[in-house]
């Protein structure tokens, strides 16, 4: 029977995944804190890749291992959650010392997962990129679309002129046509619709007030019925 579900959020092929967002990029050499002590580098996420649909829910992740540049050791924290805000995280381990972590995750469920580095003198880095996977169900013909992601303007960024471009990531592991509805308002969340049933992955805004704060969300659809709404982002106009 086909999900038409409604997956909140703010994102190929099939196969095993029992081993090997809107994020903002994080710094990968962090400089040294007041108290001289440096934070360690930013792990890379590797295993499951990115956009992965996984037809195996006792998930192995993997990271590449981080550096501290003052010979700390350096442990590991991982984080899970149903949706890319991180809000509904449904498991978070730390204190890790190796680069891997198998997790039991429920079926036909889309997930999100970061992590960061923790050094023995309390220093954490950033947390790495978000990446995204979708665990398949029994017997399901059709899975939502990954949370859409935040390309341009970057958030909270001021902006110039009375228009301004619009543009997001989305991918569907059916790899389903997606289209879009472009919500966008001063009010925050938005409810006025900019444009319906969009094909593109970007729009031009125009018309914009100026000094101006603008909220904008994205909601993407595939032809099979699945829903998701992505978070609400902001910019501001000069």
């Amino acid at each position: 029977m086909k999900k038409y579900l409604l997956l909140i959020a703010a994102s190929i092929a099939v196969v095993s995944c029992s081993g090997g967002g809107d994020d903002p990029a994080p710094n990968p050499n962090p400089d040294p804190g007041p108290n001289g002590n440096t934070s360690p580098t930013v792990p890379t996420l590797t295993d499951p890749t990115d956009n992965l649909l996984c037809i195996d829910n006792n998930l192995v992740f993997n990271w590449e291992a981080s550096t501290d540049p003052d010979g700390d050791a350096v442990k590991y924290t991982i984080e899970i959650s149903k949706n890319i805000e991180f809000t509904q995280i449904t498991h978070s381990f730390s204190n890790l010392t190796s680069t891997t972590k198998t997790v039991l995750l429920d079926k036909a469920v889309a997930y999100y997962w970061r992590v960061k580095a923790n050094d023995s003198k309390n220093a954490s880095s950033e947390f790495s990129s978000i990446f995204q996977l979708y665990t398949e169900g029994i017997g399901e013909e059709n899975h939502l679309p990954f949370s859409p992601k935040l390309i341009q303007p970057s958030l909270g960024s001021t902006t110039q002129g009375n228009s301004v471009s619009l543009s997001w990531g989305a991918t569907d592991v059916d790899n389903d046509a997606l289209v879009f509805d472009v919500y966008l308002d001063t009010n925050n969340p938005p409810v006025a619709t900019a444009v319906t049933s969009h094909t593109e992955k970007s729009y031009v805004a125009s018309s914009l007030a100026a000094n101006t704060t603008y909220y904008w969300k994205v909601l993407a659809r595939d032809d099979k019925g699945g829903v998701t709404i992505g978070q609400v982002w902001n910019f501001k106009t000069e």
